[in-house]
């Protein structure tokens, strides 16, 4: 006999297994409402592995935002501490967590975001050593360093691993957003084949960084990583976003992939990870610098560190020997104007773009001994090697800056 019930049962079609919890219905319920996204993108999300690299301007929005989407598992890369520095754009900490681990820190704040999320924390820097077993553990690489060795080095472990890359940087008031290293599409260094030369750039630190900026570029990095899982839209693929909030424009540029890329090329000729300190041209004084601390390394060791950079240098002692005796030297600062103003130990300001062309204005110590000093090191490096040239032969590079100097000597100096 017929029924409406039976007739019902009959023909309507097998039931969707939905793998979601009520829970997660409830919480990702303005996904589930995209009919870009559904029920099969937030499992597409929930089933995912992201890595930050670096949990600082661009990984805070990163991480949150991931999070807050359902990211299954979420590993996070950094081995520094919380400093007061960062809480004007690091949005992940707050005054409490300064001097704690980032990743701690990091940790607590998206598992309250959402406990649905697996936070897995790689206390580490990461190097050659390294990096293909750590980016292969995840599906996508979301890439917020800032520095250009990690950049490289992020890049050559997602086409090596076959991982896409999602790129952003920031600077100023500038952000770039890209994919890098997805089949058929280009990698990082078919846009940028060989990075500057050291100093050249200055870092956030030394140029400094709005603080809003991080946010929004990291936002839209994570939508490209949120479109890459969940398959929607047209990502950033062969094309570099550019945003400039000072105009508030965005400018989209396309970037081929290089035949000739020594990475993802058709005869690629780096197949293994290299050493990108030395390919960036770091200095040693960097790659002794760990989060906000110097390594104490003795004095005698600084003249087998010039011999290695070719850049003569003093330690932070022999400077303060100097001082504490008057010998007759010149203390140059080739920072920035704005930083001389917010922390220095004295000299004399010539920011290093100027140098080449005021060095009339200490000709008279051509023949005297010549300190050079900046941030960290990296530009008084160059200094030095700029007035070599010129017939300084007695300048200096400080090594390891007004960092080392308010590490070793006086903590009162404000570090930035």
């Amino acid at each position: 006999s017929w029924s409406a019930s039976s007739f019902a049962a009959r023909d309507r079609p097998d039931p969707i297994v939905i793998m979601l919890s009520k829970e997660e219905l409830t919480r990702y319920s303005r996904h589930l409402l995209l009919p870009e996204v559904g029920v099969k993108g937030q499992e597409r999300l929930r089933e995912s592995s992201v890595l930050v690299v670096g949990a600082g301007g661009l990984g805070s929005p990163v991480t949150m935002y991931l999070a807050a989407a359902g990211v299954g598992r979420l590993g996070i890369v950094d081995f520094d501490e919380v400093d007061e520095t960062n809480l004007q754009r690091q949005i992940l900490y707050g005054s409490k967590d300064v001097g704690r681990k980032k990743l701690a820190a990091a940790e607590a704040r998206l598992r309250s975001m959402n406990p649905h999320v697996q936070v897995v924390r790689h206390d580490l820097r990461l190097n050659r050593e390294n990096a293909l077993s750590v980016i292969g553990q995840y599906d996508i690489t979301a890439d917020g360093t800032d520095n250009f060795a990690t950049r490289y080095l992020v890049n050559d472990a997602c086409v090596l691993t076959g991982r896409p890359n999602v790129y952003a940087s920031i600077y100023r008031f500038d952000g770039q957003v890209s994919v890098f290293g997805a089949p058929g599409g280009p990698c990082y260094r078919c846009l940028y084949p060989e990075p500057p030369p050291p100093g050249l750039v200055p870092s956030c630190a030394e140029g400094g960084v709005l603080g809003v900026l991080p946010g929004i570029v990291g936002s839209l990095q994570a939508a490209e990583v949120i479109k890459w899982i969940c398959r929607i839209g047209k990502p950033l693929l062969g094309r570099l976003l550019l945003f400039d909030a000072l105009e508030m424009t965005f400018r989209t540029l396309k970037v081929a992939r290089d035949p000739a890329c020594q990475v993802c090329g058709d005869n690629r000729s780096i197949t293994e990870l290299i050493d990108y300190d030395d390919f960036c041209g770091v200095p040693e004084v960097e790659r002794a610098f760990t989060g906000r601390k110097f390594e104490r390394i003795p004095r005698t060791i600084s003249e087998t560190i010039s011999s290695r950079s070719g850049i003569p240098e003093l330690t932070t002692f022999d400077l303060k020997e100097r001082m504490d005796n008057d010998s007759n030297f010149l203390l140059l600062d080739v920072r920035a104007a704005p930083e001389f103003d917010m922390s220095n130990i004295g000299g004399t300001l010539i920011p290093l773009p100027e140098l080449p062309d005021r060095l009339d204005e200490i000709a008279e110590y051509r023949d005297q001994e010549v300190v050079v000093i900046c941030r960290s090191g990296a530009r008084s490096g160059r200094a030095v090697a700029i007035m070599r040239d010129a017939g300084f032969e007695k300048a200096y590079n400080l090594r390891g800056g007004l960092l080392a100097w308010s590490e070793m000597i006086d903590s009162s100096i404000p570090r930035y």
